[in-house]
């Protein structure tokens, strides 16, 4: 029996774990800054690279609504493939799901030299009392990393929204500032891997069904002041989706 839960115990982040769920809260480790591309990465290819593939990837995960997320498990398999394709597709490239030279340009040209993206930085996402990735549910480095995967989710869906400029009005938040301000008390905001949006000119509705496509495992309503988006489900949690249409 599933029993009902009240508006505030999932509120940005209080999860129900099914009962077989994973309860790690780390992340596979990921590579920042430009990556030294290798090889011609196809599928059945395994390893690191492809590690760093999939979280570039993630947030191409689906065409329409749907459940769907891009493993992050360094085997490069059908929905990587499919993921790579809709990235290609995207960036006007030939989508052939793998990934040679030109793809892997378009890749690192997302990438900052601090291991940030192309229209994210760390800045945005740290802690908004301290300023650092310090005091959360898991290590400020760890912390980052899932800071640093959202931001690869965020700029999939800046470019389905038409590269319109999105304003991250909280990442992180420590333990002791989620507390603060009221925040749930296993918020996602405290493992860094939720976004609270802005997008200037455009609905809160409609980032959150570009949400829907990229991977983004908890939507918050769209009928609030901002667009609460996370990816629970890379740590193991249940999906969420408070408008969901699946």
């Amino acid at each position: 029996m599933t029993l009902p839960l009240s508006r505030r115990t999932v509120l940005r982040g209080a999860v129900v774990l099914g009962a077989t769920a994973a309860v790690s809260p780390l992340l596979l480790a990921g590579t920042a800054q430009a990556y030294p591309w290798s090889r011609t990465l196809t599928q059945g290819a395994t390893g690191a690279d492809v590690t760093e593939l999939q979280i570039r990837v993630a947030g191409w995960a689906a065409d329409s609504p749907s459940h769907s997320r891009v493993s992050i498990d360094g085997e490069f398999g059908p929905g990587t493939a499919a993921a790579v394709r809709r990235f290609q597709a995207a960036y006007g490239l030939g989508a052939d799901g793998q990934v040679g030279p030109a793809t892997q340009s378009a890749l690192n040209a997302l990438e900052q030299s601090d291991g940030s993206t192309a229209h994210f930085n760390f800045s945005e996402f740290t802690d908004r009392v301290s300023g650092t990735f310090n005091g959360g549910k898991v290590s400020a480095a760890t912390a980052k990393e899932n800071a640093r995967r959202c931001m690869y989710k965020l700029e999939a869906v800046r470019k389905k929204l038409g590269n319109k400029p999105i304003t991250v009005n909280s990442g992180f938040r420590s333990i002791a500032h989620n507390a603060e301000i009221g925040g749930a008390s296993d918020s996602m905001h405290m493992y860094g891997t939720a976004a609270d949006l802005d997008v200037p000119g455009v609905a809160n509705k409609t980032v959150y069904q570009k949400a829907e496509t990229s991977g983004f495992s908890g939507l918050e309503t769209y009928n609030t002041d901002h667009q609460h988006v996370d990816s629970r489900a890379d740590l193991g949690r249940a999906w969420w989706w408070e408008n969901g249409t699946v």
